[in-house]
């Protein structure tokens, strides 16, 4: 399996009129090949029993490169995975990729790899609050979705709570952001530790709510 293989069986997928469609959708200019994503899992899941970590690395940074939406797509799907040791070739690459972010979806899917290798070393914690004082309002973004796995403790323990706080904090810094998206990543994140830290998202909303921007409010409420 090499990276052109793959890529040439993502593109054999491929329906112009679906292409069309998903072009116009994601508002973004780059090569769409109208494949979905039931098609790219049943791919990924193939090249992954097929290679070892070292090679999903190179299928994947080939992939990415390559601009095209659905092989960027298929690239995180690829390194999406809860267990690899050693991990920080796959970290480097999702790093790699983040200053390239411009649109939700590839963004929600890289992060999701990434959040598997962040939660298991935190002090990449870091370089993640790094994004923060970035420029493109993706990379800004970033820094919530792909933390988003401290949001889901009932119990948490001391450390992960006072990562929890750290990350709040970042929220915090947010709320007077007037970019819609950025807005949107802290109510969902907001949202998501409602779930199980309800008390918790209501002293945020106490501090921070109104500086919110009203919808985001709402929504980060929508659960209490």
């Amino acid at each position: 399996m090499t990276p052109q293989d793959a890529l040439a069986q993502l593109t054999a997928l491929g329906e112009p009129e679906k292409a069309a469609e998903m072009a116009a959708y994601h508002k973004v200019e780059r090569p769409y090949l109208g494949v979905a994503n039931p098609q790219i899992d049943a791919l990924y899941k193939d090249w992954r029993k097929a290679t070892d970590v070292p090679q999903r690395i190179e299928i994947a940074s080939f992939l990415w490169d390559s601009n095209i939406h659905e092989a960027r797509i298929a690239a995180a799907k690829l390194l999406t995975q809860a267990r690899i040791k050693p991990d920080q070739a796959v970290w480097d690459e999702i790093c790699r990729w983040v200053p390239m972010f411009d649109a939700w979806a590839i963004a929600d899917h890289a992060c999701g790899a990434g959040a598997r290798r962040l939660f298991l070393d935190d002090a990449r914690l870091d370089t993640v609050e790094s994004w923060t004082r970035d420029e493109n309002l993706w990379v800004r973004r970033a820094a919530m979705v792909i933390t988003l796995p401290w949001t889901k403790s009932t119990h948490p323990k001391p450390a992960e709570l006072a990562q929890r706080e750290r990350i709040l904090g970042w929220a915090g810094g947010y709320v007077n952001d007037p970019e819609w998206f950025i807005q949107k990543s802290v109510s969902w994140w907001l949202r998501s530790l409602s779930k199980h830290d309800p008390d918790r998202v209501r002293q945020f909303l106490d501090d921070h709510g109104a500086a919110m921007k009203s919808f985001a409010r709402k929504d980060a409420a929508r659960l209490l």
